[in-house]
């Protein structure tokens, strides 16, 4: 049987994934200052500003605006004409402390309350997914592992200079064909890029083409049918904010999986570890990997839920669509024996209270060389 399935990325200077870097640069500057800080940091940008809301509670002095310009000038944003400037737009900050009744339930959780050991709680309610297929060497889908490299590329030979005149803004999509659920080839590209005025661009899809997408996709995937769409609308000179609004947590299925697995909903991007939202889900995914990595299955999906304000996961669920190598209920017990799934467990065990976050901003979250969640483990 064959099928095909489609995913995407999006470039760091996508107004999405700016906003999306501005709320991990502004959390990874607090975390410097004080491990302990509680962030839950929202940016929207739009035309010439930038917009800092949410709740910081935080022993640390941050110079957020400073943090947002020197954000901006990373990406490579400084054309108030074609996109945004770093030294020009407007920055504003309005902030409050994280909500007393959210902090009475995470401060200490429901099982402390009953006079059981110290823990935190949850800081919200939720559902989180994490995934793990053997379909590439870093145990992610194909066709979100291949949108995330284009992606990166696409910003590298910007940054380097290999192609002078693309600018930050752009997006890829990549669609994979299976055959009997084994990837088989890739049948289509999609490549739009932001660039300069008075670019040819037969030239552009020739150097998209030579120094993106050859030097990424192996040549065995590619074949006579695939097919390309590079810059599809015939120019794209307005980008980043000054094209289209920005916001943190819009891009929750390039974060993740590209739609290949479920996602509960909630976004990364801005949140301190004791949001499960984020620290769930790098615990999720570093479990399925490891069923995946220790030959349990080929694909697995894990699902952890919590309850506000408690600190053990109300349910812990695994899915092996058929592939494990030994009983589901086997894989569970193994899993619920060998981690500690309460905020602090998730916490200590993958080192989260650091200033690690803007490094998994862009090109996904997940997959990543030399992050904690990533580690192969006995299990």
């Amino acid at each position: 049987m064959r099928k095909l399935f489609t995913s995407e990325s999006v470039t760091e200077g996508h107004p999405d994934k700016l906003c999306d870097y501005i709320s991990d640069s502004i959390l990874d500057s607090y975390l410097s200052l004080d491990p302990y800080s509680r962030v839950a940091c929202e940016t929207v940008a739009g035309k010439g500003e930038i917009y800092i809301t949410g709740e910081i509670t935080s022993n640390a002095e941050v110079d957020i605006e400073q943090v947002v310009r020197n954000a901006i000038k990373e990406v490579g944003y400084c054309d108030s004409k074609t996109d945004i400037d770093y030294k020009t737009c407007n920055v504003i900050v309005k902030l409050s402390k994280q909500s007393a009744d959210i902090a009475l339930g995470v401060d200490k959780s429901l099982e402390t309350k009953q006079g059981n050991q110290e823990l935190l709680g949850a800081g919200d309610q939720g559902l989180m997914f994490g995934f793990a297929c053997d379909e590439t060497q870093e145990l992610m889908p194909l066709p979100i592992s291949l949108a995330h490299k284009l992606a990166r590329q696409l910003t590298l030979v910007r940054k380097q200079n290999i192609i002078d005149y693309i600018k930050p803004d752009g997006k890829v999509q990549v669609t994979v064909e299976y055959e009997n659920d084994k990837p088989k080839r890739v049948d289509t590209i999609v490549v739009s890029t932001q660039h300069k005025e008075n670019i040819d661009l037969n030239i552009l899809k020739q150097d998209i083409k030579r120094e993106v997408i050859n030097k990424i996709v192996p040549s065995e995937l590619l074949d006579e049918n695939t097919k390309y769409f590079i810059n599809p609308t015939g120019r794209f000179i307005i980008g980043g904010p000054l094209g289209d609004s920005g916001l943190t947590g819009r891009k929750i299925i390039v974060d993740t999986y590209g739609g290949y697995s479920r996602h509960g909903g909630g976004a990364f991007s801005g949140k301190d570890p004791t949001k499960v939202d984020r620290s769930a889900s790098y615990m999720a995914r570093h479990i399925a990997k490891n069923v995946v990595a220790n030959g349990y299955s080929s694909k697995c999906e894990v699902q952890l839920a919590y309850a506000i304000g408690v600190a053990n996961p109300v349910s812990v669920y695994v899915n092996t669509f058929g592939t494990n190598a030994i009983p589901e209920e086997e894989i569970s017990n193994k899993i619920i024996k060998k981690f500690d799934l309460t905020p602090n467990g998730i916490i200590n065990y993958l080192d989260l209270r650091r200033p690690i976050y803007r490094l998994t901003t862009n090109y996904g979250h997940f997959g990543k060389e030399n992050l904690s969640w990533e580690k192969i483990v006995s299990l």
